[in-house]
């Protein structure tokens, strides 16, 4: 009897989960639409719901500051060839927000343009500075 009550409660929450997975982006399923599709009331909904977004936020705020610059590369790496279904089930998993993600790729990408961009800017400075130098040794 206790093991088919291990089951049951097992069953209870993945169905929980499935439930707060779809009140959640991508699919930000309306508390109405699922508590008729469920029968789960709207208060018990708005409760998991709200439990869920405050535990991914508490998670999110003490692991921003954690991340290091190796860690977002190999997030961004690991997530670049995901869909937005994937990539939004992904973020709730580890906790972070899509536009985090998504913010880290441009910076990925364009991290080594700025590099390219100052060496231009750089050897232009240098010029100028090489002209000025002679300049005031012919006076």
């Amino acid at each position: 009897m206790a093991k088919d009550n291990k089951n049951n409660i097992k069953c209870i929450i993945e169905e929980k989960e499935s439930v707060v997975a779809r009140m959640l982006p991508p699919e930000n399923c309306t508390l109405t639409k699922l508590s008729r599709e469920t029968g789960i009331r709207k208060g018990s909904l708005s409760t998991w719901k709200s439990k869920a977004m405050h535990g991914v936020t508490k998670d999110r705020r003490k692991s921003e500051n954690k991340i290091t610059s190796k860690e977002k590369f190999h997030t961004v790496m690991e997530t670049y060839t995901m869909s937005e279904a994937e990539l939004s089930r992904y973020c709730r998993e580890k906790g972070y927000y899509v536009q985090q993600i998504k913010d880290w790729r441009v910076k990925c990408l364009n991290a080594n343009e700025r590099v390219v961009d100052n060496i231009k800017n750089f050897s232009e400075e240098l010029k100028e500075e090489k002209k000025k130098t002679r300049n005031y040794q012919r006076r």
